[in-house]
């Protein structure tokens, strides 16, 4: 079986890094094809010594592959060089991306979603989506750290006490969790809100203060996601973290609703109570933003506060981002590879495979996901 790894366009992290290519390379009947240049922190030579070949004809690559492993969806155009009957496995956003999830289906190529993955403790290592948003939180304190005009810390010195710097966070997801986290590393006093009241003791485990606000019944998915709000509670909230939200030096917002876009919650007119030189980081941006005139991929200011849109923001630290995915994607691939036959276990009739179905999307020709099915149908 062959597994090909294509270059990102415009990502500086990777889906297979060296070490991770060994292990695919250990298993029975695996060989590993990576594209020349597939990464900037590791060069091919790397990858050849873990035991991949390395190729710098891309179609011709695709066309060998029985499996695709990358983080972006292979698009429309390029799918027509992948044989029918490979597994294309990457982040795939298909609520979203209907027309092509679909032309996987007319080429007979499989599709594995990464984004649909259970979360369950038994998927909790292939977890693309909990693996990067660590590392987003992390990275938008480290980001908006670097804009502000003070520093986090408070700090005792001859010439007078410097006042630590005050960061609130909206979402106590895994990306909040470790926005806090990093920000209480860095001497910052913070607070954090989230919409499930479940959340408030890791809040407060993590040093911060947890803001409530009473928003009436509210809660999470089965998969642990919070759920949407009515444009009643959303007000509630943004009523109630507007003055959270002027006091802080730095506001993180990590409000996303996966398939849907995000939720509205720094309005224009609470930007206006912001105080001047303030930071905000929307780690939403991506999908619609949480603040109001986010431009996505670029840094604004507005009424004086510096706004960070930035929507890769693991890939900022592309080393540990691919060692990260690259995890994920060994332990998803080897979770459905059975190695005696050297086939793929992608579920179907009779099978039990909780993450296989949960995460493909289209199998033999045709779209297989329920919900998804369903979805399209709307």
């Amino acid at each position: 079986m062959i597994v090909a790894v294509p270059r990102e366009t415009d990502d500086t992290r990777s889906a297979l890094i060296p070490d991770a290519v060994k292990k695919l390379c250990a298993l029975e009947g695996v060989d590993v094809i990576v594209e020349s240049g597939l990464s900037k922190h590791w060069p091919d030579s790397d990858f050849e010594a873990a035991g991949a070949s390395v190729m710098s004809d891309r179609p011709a690559m695709l066309g060998r592959a029985d499996v695709v492993l990358r983080i972006h969806p292979t698009d429309s155009v390029e799918i027509g060089t992948l044989k029918k009957g490979a597994l294309h496995i990457s982040m795939l956003d298909p609520y979203n991306n209907k027309n092509l999830v679909e032309a996987y289906a007319s080429a007979g190529v499989d599709a594995v979603s990464l984004e649909m993955i259970p979360r369950t403790t038994l998927a909790q290592k292939m977890d693309v989506l909990s693996s990067q948003a660590s590392l987003a939180g992390y990275v938008a304190v480290i980001k908006a750290a670097d804009r502000l005009d003070r520093i986090l810390p408070m700090m005792m010195t001859p010439a007078g006490t410097l006042s630590p710097a005050k960061v609130f966070v909206i979402g106590a997801g895994v990306a909040g969790l470790q926005a806090i986290a990093t920000a209480k590393r860095l001497g910052a006093r913070v607070e954090a809100f989230d919409t499930r009241p479940v959340v408030e003791e890791q809040v407060q485990s993590l040093g911060a203060k947890f803001l409530k606000v009473d928003l009436g019944e509210t809660g999470q998915t089965k998969d642990g996601y919070a759920k949407a709000l009515t444009e009643e509670q959303l007000a509630k909230q943004r009523e109630a973290m507007a003055k959270a939200v002027a006091s802080a030096d730095i506001t993180i917002t990590t409000a996303k609703l996966f398939g849907r876009k995000a939720p509205i919650i720094v309005t224009a007119d609470m930007l206006k109570g912001v105080q001047k030189g303030s930071v905000i980081v929307d780690l939403a941006a991506g999908s619609g933003g949480n603040v109001e005139g986010v431009v996505v991929d670029e840094e604004t200011i507005i009424d004086g506060v510096h706004i960070i849109g930035i929507d890769n923001l693991p890939g900022e630290v592309g080393v540990h981002a691919s060692q990260m995915l690259s995890s994920n994607m060994v332990n998803l691939f080897t979770h459905l590879y059975d190695s005696e036959s050297g086939t793929l276990k992608l579920g179907g009739e009779g099978s039990v495979d909780e993450i296989a179905a949960g995460c493909v999307v289209v199998r033999g020709g045709a779209v297989v996901h329920p919900g998804i099915l369903d979805h399209y149908k709307k």
